[in-house]
């Protein structure tokens, strides 16, 4: 995954904690769920979102409490992504917050590479490996059941391409960072472009192949 967004400028993430001064008001109780929201946030850019270039802001709401309202953010802890709210009222959860730095990422980034978006059980994602490694094309493969940042990532990529309303089905290819589609799609592109291997016999993916 192409990580770095356009001229270096990292996915926004600010959290309005519930401290802060206004007037004559002054918040001096801790507050558990902005503590519990901050080591959240901490822990998922760690692991979930380790190699995505994010800025994390922290500002207390009582003292910038009109900027997040602007959004529809009015009960801390409020998280917005990029300028979206995609949390307030309670303790963050990681799910939520891996899937709005994901979107917003690859709103911004190619996808460079061969990649395959599958599942282990899935028979086309079986075919889709198989002509890829006789094809001798290096790809990377990412499960999308066992692995929740290639789901989101597959659906951030994929959605905009196809459409909201169409199911994603995998797998989800991409070559040289061209979208392909699913194996059928893949098969009629490396159909037209491999060539046979004479040093090993008649390739299965050249035309005529039986």
């Amino acid at each position: 995954m192409t990580t770095r967004p356009p001229h270096d400028r990292p996915v926004n993430l600010r959290l309005y904690r519930w401290a802060g001064r206004w007037g004559p008001f002054e918040v001096r109780i801790p507050c558990g769920e902005c503590a519990l929201t901050r080591d959240v946030i901490a822990d998922t850019l760690a692991h979930e979102l380790a190699g995505i270039a994010v800025e994390v802001e922290v500002r207390d709401w009582l003292s910038h409490w009109w900027q997040p309202l602007a959004r529809g953010g009015w009960h801390a802890p409020i998280v917005m992504v990029e300028g979206r709210v995609v949390s307030q009222g309670q303790a963050l959860n990681r799910g939520v917050l891996t899937q709005a730095v994901i979107d917003a990422a690859a709103a911004r980034t190619a996808l460079d590479g061969n990649h395959v978006f599958g599942k282990a059980t899935c028979p086309h994602c079986q075919r889709a490996k198989q002509y890829l490694a006789e094809a001798g094309i290096d790809f990377t493969y990412h499960d999308v059941v066992h692995d929740a940042r290639a789901m989101y990532e597959m659906l951030a990529r994929v959605k905009p391409l196809i459409g909201p309303k169409t199911p994603v089905t995998v797998p989800q290819i991409w070559l040289d960072g061209d979208y392909i589609g699913g194996a059928d799609q893949l098969s009629a592109r490396l159909h037209r472009a491999v060539e046979p291997n004479p040093e090993r016999g008649r390739n299965s993916l050249s035309p005529g192949a039986a």
